[in-house]
């Protein structure tokens, strides 16, 4: 018998091409039943007519079959989390490389990535580019990876009062990235070595720069109100609200919902009621001594002997020599029990 993880998690995503032409937003994601761990990977492709589509096809598929690979061994891969993580990440990155140099046409694709992977109540991750990783706890959002854009930036001059709101709010370079898988040197990864710790009740969001088409306030407000629902009703509710607010420049949106639960769960059988086996088992014979005068003899085919036939194998007197030594041959009945 098997002690049940103490922790699941719910998830769904959600995959829209909004009002582009392309659907350049890729992700796969792997919670397996009754396990405690799990990971996405999520890619926002660039490029458009230089295979933007293709670009985060690649970063998916590298990394999520690593991934997949990796979890075979848990325990190696919790000790080599991040060497791990960025060895996927450079191995997306030289595909993405090699497939622009056979792929001239393809020059100029590029792709973000974000890759949490979940063990236990640990939270490991990679990202490269502006696709966030956010936390809801105790109300509050929180992106916990790193913004390779010059969103922040920007920010940081507003509030530093270099920069008016208004026009940081907007700048047209607030998505320019400052980091992005290109099949080049990756100028900056964001791979704490530490991992984040989990509680119960904390709801993830990994997401494309799509979902940022409405606001921290908004998504904070939306997983808040549905934070009792299941994680598809909540990936919905978002979608919908994106729609309601139907801005003709709406992005690609891609983002998964992760819900956490750490209750604890009682000690679980894979096995149905009438194959389990039981604790303990009641013995199968019960043997005593046998005397001397309760043995039969038995002819070669296992037969028992009539008496007289026995006396007159052992004598007159139907005794035996006291060195005769004396062979009993037992039939076995064979029972399913097993032993």
């Amino acid at each position: 018998m098997h002690k049940a993880p103490d922790i699941s998690f719910d998830v769904a995503s959600v995959l829209n091409r909004g009002c582009r032409d392309y659907q350049e937003d890729a992700i796969a994601t792997d919670f397996p039943i009754g396990a405690d761990f799990g990971y996405a990977v999520l890619s926002d492709g660039m490029g458009g007519h230089a295979a933007g589509d293709v670009a985060s096809k690649i970063v998916v598929t590298e990394v999520f079959s690593e991934l997949k690979f990796q979890t075979s061994d848990i325990k190696g891969l919790v000790d080599n989390m991040g060497e791990v993580l960025r060895s996927a990440a450079i191995s997306a990155n030289e595909c993405m490389a090699a497939h622009a140099s056979s792929n001239p046409q393809t020059a100029g694709m590029g792709a973000t990535l974000v890759a949490p992977v979940f063990i236990q109540n640990s939270l490991y991750w990679i990202s490269i580019g502006d696709s966030p990783l956010y936390l809801l706890r105790d109300g509050r959002l929180r992106q916990l990876n790193e913004d390779h854009s010059l969103g922040p930036h920007i920010d940081y001059m507003v509030r530093s009062g270099m920069m008016p709101e208004d026009i940081g709010r907007n700048h047209p370079d607030r998505n320019a990235l400052t980091s992005v898988l290109i099949g080049e040197p990756i100028e900056r990864l964001d791979c704490p070595e530490r991992p984040f710790q989990l509680k119960d009740g904390d709801i993830l969001v990994v997401a494309s720069d799509g979902l940022q088409f409405l606001s921290n306030r908004q998504i904070t407000q939306i997983v808040s109100d549905n934070s009792d629902r299941g994680s598809a009703e909540i990936a919905n509710c978002l979608l919908e609200e994106l729609r309601t607010l139907g801005d003709p420049e709406q992005d690609n949106v891609c983002f998964s919902v992760i819900k956490v639960d750490l209750a604890k769960v009682a000690d679980a059988n894979i096995f149905a009621p009438e194959l389990e086996r039981p604790r303990s088992r009641p013995p199968r014979a019960q043997t005593r001594p046998i005397r001397h005068d309760e043995v039969v003899e038995a002819d070669e085919a296992g037969e028992p002997v009539a008496p007289e036939l026995a006396d007159a194998r052992n004598g007159s007197n139907g005794s035996k020599s006291a060195t005769t030594p004396i062979f009993l041959r037992r039939r076995w009945l064979a029972t399913d029990g097993g032993a």
